[in-house]
C-alpha cells in the first residue's frame, strides 16, 4: 500500500492597508558585461504587487480604499517590509504608505 502525501499550497491575503509585493531579480551583470558574484548583486527597489489588503479605516469608520491593485510596477525602499517566504518564494508585506511609486507605462 503506498501512502501519498498532498502538498497544498498556501496563500496569503494581506490585511488593512498592507501590500504583498514581490521584488525584482537582483542584478547579476553590470552595463559593462561583468558579472558580480550573487551575494556583491544589488537588489533592485521595483517590484510588482501581487496582492492588496481592503484599505485603512479612518478614526470615524470610514474605509479608505488603497490606491494600488495586483498587477502594479512600484518603487520600494532600499530596506524595510516584511520579508515571507511563501511556497519557496521569497515575498515582501509593505504598508501601502511605505511604498515610495507607481510606475506606469
Amino acid at each position: 500500500m503506498f501512502r501519498t502525501r498532498a502538498l497544498f499550497a498556501r496563500s496569503l491575503t494581506p490585511l488593512a492597508d498592507r501590500v504583498l509585493v514581490r521584488r525584482a531579480a537582483k542584478e547579476v551583470q553590470t552595463a559593462g558585461g561583468i558579472y558580480l558574484p550573487s551575494d556583491k548583486a544589488k537588489a533592485k527597489n521595483e517590484g510588482e504587487v501581487l496582492s492588496v489588503g481592503p484599505g485603512m479605516r479612518d478614526v470615524s469608520g470610514t474605509l479608505h480604499p488603497p490606491t494600488l491593485v495586483a498587477g502594479d510596477k512600484v518603487l520600494l525602499p532600499e530596506y524595510g517590509g516584511t520579508k515571507i517566504d511563501l511556497n519557496s518564494e521569497e515575498l515582501f508585506l509593505f504598508r501601502e504608505d511605505d511604498i515610495l511609486g507607481k510606475y506606469t507605462e
